[in-house]
């Protein structure tokens, strides 16, 4: 199980390199365009801000907030969320380098709005950086402490930029 949580991460550390090293040599554009479908500095930004945020950070955050948390349910009773083996933790520090990457791709040139974009981004990596090293030490207030933080962003970022999503959201149970 050690070995293979060993292999992956480096065909992690492996790809996200080279991926780093390819955008190392691009030129930046100012930071204040608004995302398009494609731009003249060789990304491929199909998906527009919103597509972007449904299609990629979502369902990256929707895996990590229901990996920590309790649930008392009427039903089936009292029961954690957190990962139970090494597999599942394994899961969780995936999805922590995902978000990592995931503020990364906020910071692209053409994908950059105006106002505090390039805060919330750097937010949402740093806060990727904290859910892997919980995932790490297999810490379970620190992963829920993360996801807190994480909600945090989201929140702000969606009142600066998209403030009508925020009553969109239902509650809805974390075991769908």
């Amino acid at each position: 199980m050690l070995l293979s949580r060993v292999v992956k991460r480096a065909i992690l550390l492996t790809t996200l390199t080279s991926l780093g090293l390819v955008g190392c040599g691009q030129e930046s554009p100012p930071t204040t365009a608004t995302t398009v479908s494609s731009d003249t500095t060789g990304y491929n930004l199909t998906l527009d801000t919103a597509e972007f945020m449904a299609h990629v950070l979502e369902p990256i955050a929707d895996v990590l907030w229901k990996s920590a948390g309790w649930i008392l349910d009427e039903n089936e009773g009292y029961y954690e969320l957190y990962p139970t083996d090494d597999e599942g933790w394994i899961n969780v520090d995936n999805h922590g380098a995902m978000i990592v990457e995931a503020g990364n791709l906020m910071l692209l040139p053409g994908r950059v709005l105006e106002g505090p974009w390039s805060t919330y981004a750097q937010a949402t990596s740093t806060v990727g950086r904290s859910i892997m090293k919980a995932a790490e030490e297999q810490n379970k207030e620190d992963l829920f402490q993360a996801g807190a933080q994480l909600y945090s962003v989201c929140t702000a970022c969606h009142q600066a930029y998209n403030p009508d999503i925020l009553s969109r959201f239902q509650p809805r149970s974390l075991t769908e």
